[in-house]
C-alpha cells in the first residue's frame, strides 16, 4: 500500500503555540483530514503513547522544557516504534543533524525555512521509506525462516575471502560442524587437500561470471569422511557484501550405486567375453575329437588317448562353466541386496 494524503494520524510534540499553530496549518493545507495529536513536553508524549495511540508520523521540536536534543530525539524514537520520527528545530546545527539521523529519525527540519510544500514531502518520503523498509525486513525474516529451515544444506559465503557467512541447521548436520565453527572457517576448509586446485579454478570462474554454477565435488566432513557432493550456486548481496548462496545435496549413496552398477557391467562383459571365447577351445577340442572317433583307429592306444584327451577337455570346460556360474550368483548377490541401490 503507497502512501495515501488521506487520514493520516499524527503527533506534534512542540512547546510553542506560535509554531504549532503554523506546523498545523501547514498540514491542513497539504492533507485532506489530518487527525493532529499534541503533545507539549516530553511527559505529555509518553502520556500520549501510553493511549496505545497509532500514529503515521511523529513532528519532534528538538527543545521542550523537560529534555532536549539527543536524550530527547532517543526516547521518541525509542517510544515510537515503527512511525517515522522528523525533527523540527530553531536553529541550524548540521553535525546535529547528521548525527541525529543515526539515532533512527526520518529527517531533519529547520522551522525558519519550513514551508507547507517542504513538510508534505518530509512526511510523505518517511512514511513511504517506512513502508519499503517494512517490506525489506519482512522478505528479510522469510529468507531467513526459508534458509534456517531448509530440509537441504544451505550456506553463503564471502566471494573475496571466501568465508561462511552463514549457514543453516541442514548443512550442520550434513558436515557435523557447529555453527560457530562454521562461521570461523573458510569453504576450502571442507574440500580435501588434493581438490584445491579444482576449486580455485571454480572460484575463479565465479567471480568473472557472477551467475549460476552447478557441479559435482568432495566434500570433507567434520569427522573426516569424504562424500560426493552435487553443488548449486548463484551471487547474492548479502548485508551489503558480494556473496554466493550454495545448495549441497549429498549423492554419495548414488555413487556408490552406479560405481557398483558399473561394477556389474563390467563383470557381465567378463562372463559374455567368456563365453565367446573361453568355453569356445575345449568346445572345439571336443569337437574334433569326436569326430576322429568316426574313423577306424587300428591300434587301441589311439581311442585310448583320444577319450583320454575327450575327458580332459570335458574337465576344462566343466571348469569354465562353473567360474561363469559363480560370476553370475555373485551379480545376483549384489543385485538383490538392498543396500546395494539405495541411492
Amino acid at each position: 500500500m503507497t502512501f495515501s494524503a488521506k487520514d493520516i494520524r499524527l503527533l506534534i510534540v512542540e512547546d510553542n503555540p506560535g509554531d504549532f499553530v503554523l506546523i498545523e496549518d501547514y498540514l491542513k493545507e497539504e492533507f485532506e483530514t489530518p487527525a493532529i495529536h499534541h503533545a507539549k513536553t516530553l511527559n505529555e508524549a509518553k502520556e500520549v503513547f501510553g493511549k496505545e495511540l497509532h500514529f503515521d508520523v511523529i513532528l519532534l521540536d528538538l527543545t521542550l522544557p523537560d529534555a532536549s536534543g539527543e536524550r530527547l530525539v532517543r526516547e521518541v524514537v525509542k517510544l515510537s516504534e515503527l512511525a517515522p520520527v522528523i525533527v523540527l528545530t530553531g536553529y541550524l546545527d548540521r553535525e546535529f543533524g547528521i548525527k541525529a539521523l543515526s539515532f533512527g529519525i526520518s529527517d531533519y527540519l529547520l522551522k525558519d525555512e519550513l514551508t507547507a510544500t517542504q513538510l508534505f514531502k518530509s512526511i510523505a518520503y518517511s512514511i513511504e521509506r517506512r513502508r519499503i523498509n517494512l517490506q525489506i525486513k519482512e522478505s528479510e525474516e522469510k529468507y531467513r525462516d526459508l534458509f534456517h529451515l531448509s530440509p537441504l544444506p544451505l550456506w553463503v559465503y564471502d566471494v573475496e575471502t571466501y568465508k561462511f557467512l552463514n549457514v543453516n541447521d541442514s548443512a550442520i548436520r550434513q558436515y557435523g560442524y557447529s555453527r560457530n565453527e562454521f562461521l570461523s572457517m573458510t569453504i576450502k576448509d571442507i574440500r580435501p587437500e588434493e581438490d584445491l586446485k579444482i576449486l580455485e579454478e571454480v572460484l575463479t570462474l565465479n567471480r568473472k561470471t557472477g551467475g549460476y554454477y552447478k557441479g559435482a565435488f568432495r566434500h570433507l566432513k567434520k569427522n573426516g569422511e569424504i562424500i560426493y557432493v552435487d553443488v548449486q550456486s548463484n551471487e547474492i548481496n548479502f548485508e551489503g557484501r558480494r556473496a554466493r548462496l550454495i545448495l549441497s545435496i549429498d549423492i554419495s549413496e548414488r555413487i556408490k550405486y552406479i560405481q557398483a552398477i558399473e561394477d556389474q557391467n563390467g563383470k557381465m562383459r567378463e562372463i559374455a567375453w567368456m563365453q565367446s571365447h573361453v568355453v569356445r577351445a575345449p568346445l572345439a577340442r571336443l569337437m574334433g575329437l569326436v569326430n576322429l572317433l568316426n574313423y577306424d583307429l587300428t591300434e587301441g592306444i589311439g581311442k585310448e588317448m583320444i577319450m583320454k584327451n575327450i575327458l580332459s577337455s570335458a574337465h576344462e570346460l566343466d571348469d569354465v562353466i562353473r567360474s561363469i556360474v559363480k560370476k553370475t550368483e555373485q551379480i545376483e548377490n549384489k543385485s538383490n541386496d538392498p543396500g546395494s541401490t539405495d541411492c
